[in-house]
């Protein structure tokens, strides 16, 4: 056994965000109110955490990188019969982590575009108008079921793992190493690969703003009777 380089510290930070952010939105959409102002942030800035790892996923360093995970059906099946081997997410777990990317990254898209019928509108709502933002609405309301399911299912792929297989996926997750006969360190990742990811999450957090959609022109003035 030696002491391998597995996730890179962007990695990590990406992770364990993800982690806080996915809990609180769950907890400010339960809540409502003058809470779902905070849930729109939040929302907001899992754009550009979700816009960042995909980014991370072409440039990070060799474990974080989507090629070296992707869930090919030869890896599934070899993964099933018991002949996988290698370091980072295995095969089930590389279909789990898409997935959530996948509804994450939807949840946040379609909550740019919803309204709460009182004062809350997403920063993209002009670009739809009210009939579609609240199919979207109720879109966005009914992929959140789907979310939770696949967070439970996640936890508890993760702790079957910890407490069955006896390979704890949550150290290296924080720490960033891992105990393992064989495998290469991690590479890549550098400075300007993440430079690079950041200015692609900040142009999604700008996107993602509303900020760049002209303002709608102002309702004709209404001529008060002179009597």
């Amino acid at each position: 056994m030696r002491r391998i380089r597995l996730w890179d510290l962007p990695t990590r930070l990406f992770h364990w965000l993800l982690v806080a952010a996915v809990l609180a939105l769950f907890v400010t959409g339960k809540v409502g109110g003058n809470a779902i102002e905070w849930h729109g942030r939040i929302g907001h800035f899992v754009v550009g955490l979700i816009a960042f790892r995909l980014v991370w996923g072409f440039v990070g360093s060799t474990y974080a990188r989507f090629g070296q995970f992707f869930p090919t059906p030869g890896r599934v099946a070899a993964y099933l019969r018991g002949e996988w081997q290698g370091l980072g997410h295995n095969p089930l777990g590389a279909l789990s982590v898409f997935a959530l990317l996948g509804l994450v990254g939807l949840q946040a898209l379609l909550g740019l575009f919803t309204n709460d019928d009182i004062a809350f509108r997403g920063p993209l709502y002009n670009l739809v108008g009210g009939e579609l933002s609240s199919r979207l609405t109720g879109l966005h309301h009914l992929l959140a079921d789907v979310l939770l399911g696949f967070v439970v299912l996640h936890v508890g792929a993760i702790l079957f793992h910890v407490h069955v297989k006896k390979d704890n996926l949550v150290r290296p997750m924080l720490t960033g190493w891992k105990e393992a006969e064989q495998g290469e360190p991690a590479r890549g990742g550098g400075l300007v690969a993440l430079l690079f990811a950041l200015a692609v999450a900040g142009l999604a957090l700008w996107g993602a703003a509303g900020s760049w959609i002209p303002a709608p022109p102002p309702p004709p003035a209404v001529e008060t009777p002179a009597w």
